[in-house]
């Protein structure tokens, strides 16, 4: 039974335009990868404002990032470098292709992957950079681009939580890079309870990609279904996979996507009403957006103060006792067992994102909280290290 009382960590916000789409969508007959999911990606890419992106929709950020590691090459025995403290979709896309994954340290202020840590983890064998915009501040591209230029890497970015993240002024999904991967998972900025986004430039990428998201198959099945004359020919040119968004998920994205400008300025606004109530207790508040760059506060994370009278597990113990709901962003793929084992990995090799670990946590944020909510979780946040 779901208890009024108890704050969870987020919560998807879903109106009746989504609910009368998702309607629409079943009344239609349509329920698959039709219609509806075209406009999606048409309107992700109007929303992103550069009409040289393509956008692919699909049923999971980790099918969009298999599909972009699979598209731009990436194979048995290639290298993929990628962050530790990420959640492990990141890292595995690449063990799916038969590639290896090399992990680096973070920015112990930003918890984004280290740039400067990157050029000593590239061996002959790197094929690819995989950064993660952690929490929604985006990466130093910048640098992680004038790398990957340098040694002639592909840049694949894991925007699951960057919606609409900015850097450089720009869009994320927008920058300089081989293909962007964005997530809708019920607890993003925006959801369609599962599914994701791809973009890219490259005509030719894209193209792999529709193709890999169905099958493999040369044509595109919506096409096929909605041809006024027979059109049952197809054929199969590569062992794709299944990964399509259908028509009920794009449904909901569609007016999500309507609402994410609101969505973003809702957290904007729960994210400094945090840092004002929060900045004279012992914990160490998220890095901000730069100038010209934009966080989109997908998590709020904070982390224990030295001076702080107790552990974050005491913190989270305290708040759920308290009807509220906390989450760890996250335990780190190099103490994860399969990746710490593989790799013979350890806490020493990734000291800041160990220490990051053992002291964070995620407070709940979510454009469905109220002012009162959020207070509810500064007192109970209070009340933890006063006592």
């Amino acid at each position: 039974m779901h208890n009024p009382n108890f704050l969870p960590y987020a919560l998807p916000d879903i109106g009746e335009a989504e609910i009368a789409e998702v309607v629409d969508s079943l009344r239609s007959g349509w329920v698959t990868s039709g219609p509806k999911t075209k406009r999606f990606e048409k309107e992700f890419e109007a929303f992103l404002g550069d009409r040289t992106l393509q956008a692919i929709a699909v049923n999971s950020a980790t099918a969009g990032l298999h599909l972009a590691l699979e598209a731009v090459g990436i194979g048995p025995g290639d290298e993929v470098i990628t962050t530790t403290l990420t959640f492990t979709a990141t890292a595995e896309v690449a063990r799916y292709l038969g590639a290896d994954v090399k992990m680096v340290d973070i920015d112990p202020v930003t918890l984004n992957m280290d740039p400067s840590l990157l050029e000593s983890a590239i061996t002959p064998r790197t094929k690819a950079i995989l950064p993660v915009h952690y929490g929604g501040l985006a990466c130093d591209m910048n640098k992680v681009i004038e790398v990957a230029r340098k040694h002639g890497l592909k840049v694949i970015e894991d925007a699951a939580h960057a919606l609409p993240s900015r850097h450089g002024g720009r869009l994320i999904g927008t920058l300089d890079t081989d293909a962007t991967v964005f997530s809708f998972y019920a607890n993003k900025t925006m959801t369609t309870g599962e599914g994701g986004m791809v973009v890219t430039r490259d005509v030719q990428m894209a193209e792999r990609m529709r193709i890999m998201r169905l099958h493999g198959i040369n044509r595109d099945a919506f096409d096929r279904f909605v041809s006024e004359t027979p059109a049952w020919y197809y054929e199969i040119v590569a062992p794709g996979f299944k990964y399509n968004l259908t028509d009920i998920a794009a449904a909901i994205g569609i007016h999500q996507l309507a609402r994410l400008p609101k969505f973003w300025e809702r957290r904007q606004y729960l994210a400094e009403r945090y840092f004002s109530a929060l900045k004279n207790l012992p914990y160490m508040l998220p890095a901000g957006a730069s100038e010209d760059g934009q966080h989109s506060w997908h998590l709020y994370v904070l982390r224990m103060s030295d001076d702080a009278p107790c552990s974050r597990d005491e913190v989270i113990n305290h708040l759920s006792k308290q009807g509220i709901g906390t989450s760890v962003h996250y335990v780190p793929l190099h103490r994860q067992p399969y990746w710490r084992d593989r790799y013979g990995l350890s806490a020493t090799m990734f000291p800041q994102a160990d220490l990051a670990y053992q002291r964070m946590l995620s407070i709940p944020i979510y454009t469905a909280m109220t002012d009162q909510d959020q207070d509810r979780v500064v007192h109970a946040l209070t009340s933890a290290v006063n006592g």
